[in-house]
């Protein structure tokens, strides 16, 4: 639903002198809630950033021109390779529109302009102005449509029909134009959880151009079975080729994009409760151009005996997730993992001159881990980012954390959770901060961690399974991120403190409107949290969420234009990818999030298990100090 032309919002005021923060905790917290103890290891003051440059993305300047009732939003990307001090004009079909140079954001309010207005932007460095940019993807009623076509229903043996629904979609430039493409993943209608019996129809990938060419379709086959946990997809350039590949778990009778069929065709491994407990599984790594696999090896671990997991109907054994790491510091891995409630092993690979190497596993049944309270400590996702300031990515795998060499580098062993945070939560203290939500009804309802050491600074009482945890700086009234779950009744601050009413979800955040604080993404819609009740500002039109319960849409991130999230849903039909890009002016300033290496792995795992939103490696919220700019380099 389109809104009239918003005023622009007042930039955000400098960051307040440090101050010593409260650590009285109320009665709500347990003896147990003590602050990080003395001596325990200070990360370096300033921002976590790599010692030497991170591989990224070459990208195009990402135009958009967003049409209200007053004229037109035009926004671009400020790209990690721009130098600090570029300005930029902004053109319509060739006449410049604005008076004098932009400096101080990567956003223009075009007064009056019609929505098929066409635009380009052009750089100015060092005084000299550069060549045209791409033209602007246009907005004309306050969305875009990428038309996508659902793949034919079927039935299942026991005679269940099924048809598809757009899901999860990831982002990335698949074949090296700058601009990035979708890659859809298409859910049978009878998809199920781990926990249910029955059969499911088989998980498609499509690969999507912006104008909705379609450029491949991927068929996992009949021996994938179907649900939230099964199909995680990794879609990165690892290779530093320019474009991206797309990495997923495969089996016997998954059909590439060229039609060459995987292992056995006729392969049928499904048991009489609709379950894949036998037969061999790879993982596959596909060309994003043209979606052919490109190499398929063992996937790791392998199942062994199903019952060995926890249980002997697979509730347990296919538990997946992924995630993409700067293990070295410099380039992109591939983090494939399997089992969060009992073993739990990842394993690491790099993707070299066409073929896959193995860089590490790490496995809680080793020698070198069994008995340390690794196992059982997954939840159902991961979070990856430097958290012990090394220049080099750690995996946070829910109570655990993997080191960046296949070392474990703590547990807090209080178990499987729902929902995880990890960024930049407290601007007041140097490195990463981690907000977890529990399912035991044993272990603390929320914990608010440093991720360098495990500890944790507080926690809350246990009381239950705790389904859903936020972590975000949605209220300008406090310093910092703010946390809630969907056990508690208030937000609380980085020192557990109570803060104000808890906010109307307990979903997905969004930088939607022109202050740097975020906003509340649940369902079709986006709300700006307010002490007394929240204001809806965007109704998403005829489409729906994903993913049951969860209510998430297929993608919510920095796509496209300046550094604030556009989110993406399917239509009502599922004949499109329906994204809307913010409207409001803003005055501040931020390298595309797209460059900043934390963010963009963030945005690449979204798609694992349940969703989660990103979080960059910096703070972005109320009194935040400038931006840091990114170490970065395009292949």
């Amino acid at each position: 639903m389109q809104h009239p032309h918003p005023r622009p919002l007042p930039h955000p005021h400098p960051l307040p002198p440090p101050r010593r923060r409260r650590r009285a905790v109320l009665g709500a917290l347990t003896a147990a809630t003590a602050l990080v103890a003395a001596g325990l290891t200070q990360l370096a003051t300033g921002t976590a950033e790599a010692a030497t440059a991170r591989q990224v993305e070459a990208l195009d300047r990402g135009v958009v021109s967003v049409h209200t009732d007053a004229g037109n939003l035009v926004s671009w990307r400020w790209l990690g390779t721009d130098p600090n001090d570029v300005s930029f004009n902004v053109y319509r079909a060739g006449a410049l529109v604005n008076s004098t140079p932009v400096t101080g954001s990567t956003n223009y309010f075009h007064s009056g302009a019609p929505s098929q207005a066409d635009y380009t932007i052009r750089a100015i460095v060092g005084g000299v102005e550069q060549a045209d940019s791409v033209h602007a993807i246009q907005f004309r009623t306050g969305y875009k449509d990428v038309p996508i076509s659902p793949p034919a229903g079927g039935t299942t043996p026991d005679g269940v029909a099924y048809t598809y629904e757009a899901n999860d979609a990831s982002v990335a430039d698949l074949d090296g134009d700058g601009a990035l493409d979708f890659v859809l993943k298409w859910q049978p209608t009878n998809a199920k959880d781990n926990s249910q019996s029955g059969y499911t129809g088989n998980t498609i990938l499509d690969g999507v151009k912006l104008e909705g060419t379609r450029l491949w379709r991927i068929d996992l086959g009949r021996n994938i079975r179907s649900g939230a946990h099964y199909t995680q997809f990794q879609v990165y350039d690892y290779d530093g080729d320019r474009k991206a590949e797309v990495a997923v778990k495969t089996a016997d009778a998954t059909v590439d994009g060229t039609g060459a069929v995987i292992g056995s065709a006729s392969a049928d491994y499904r048991n009489s409760s609709g379950y894949v407990l036998s037969g061999p599984e790879y993982l596959t790594m596909f060309n994003g151009q043209t979606g052919k696999a490109m190499q398929s090896v063992d996937y790791v671990p392998a199942r062994g005996t199903v019952s060995s997991w926890g249980d002997s109907y697979g509730n347990r054994v296919d538990r997946f997730l992924a995630g993409t790491a700067y293990l070295d510091g410099a380039r992109p891995s591939l983090i494939m993992a399997r089992g969060y409630y009992t073993r739990t092993v990842l394993a690491a690979w790099d993707w070299r001159g066409g073929s896959f190497t193995r860089r590490w596993t790490f496995d809680t049944n080793s020698s070198t881990n069994s008995g340390k309270g690794y196992d059982g400590q997954g939840s159902h996702s991961l979070s990856v980012g430097d958290v012990d300031n090394d220049g080099k990515d750690e995996i946070v795998y829910g109570a655990m954390a993997v080191d960046d060499n296949g070392n474990g580098l703590w547990t807090t062993k209080t178990g499987h959770g729902d929902a995880q945070h990890l960024g930049d939560l407290d601007p007041s203290t140097s490195g990463l901060e981690y907000f977890k939500v529990s399912e035991s009804s044993s272990q603390p309802a929320e914990l608010y961690i440093n991720p360098a050491t495990g500890a944790a600074r507080w926690q809350l009482a246990a009381c239950c399974d705790n389904g859903r945890g936020v972590a975000g700086d949605i209220y300008a009234g406090n310093d910092g991120a703010e946390v809630w779950s969907a056990s508690d009744t208030s937000i609380r601050d980085e020192a557990g403190a109570t803060k104000g009413r808890e906010p109307s979800s307990v979903n997905f955040l969004s930088w939607w409107d022109g202050d740097t604080t975020r906003e509340l993404l649940d369902g079709t819609h986006i709300d700006k949290y307010g002490t007394s009740a929240d204001t809806r500002l965007l109704t998403g039109a005829s489409v729906h969420s994903n993913n049951s319960t969860k209510a998430t849409p297929s993608l919510s991130g920095d796509l496209f234009g300046d550094w604030r999230e556009e989110v993406v849903w399917p239509t009502s039909d599922n004949t499109a990818l329906r994204i809307y890009s913010t409207p409001y002016e803003t005055t501040t300033k931020i390298t595309t999030l797209l460059h900043d290496t934390m963010y963009r792995t963030g945005l690449a795992w979204q798609n694992t298990a349940y969703n989660q939103p990103p979080h960059p490696s910096f703070y972005i919220g109320n009194g935040m100090p400038t931006a840091p700019r990114p170490t970065v380099y395009t292949p």
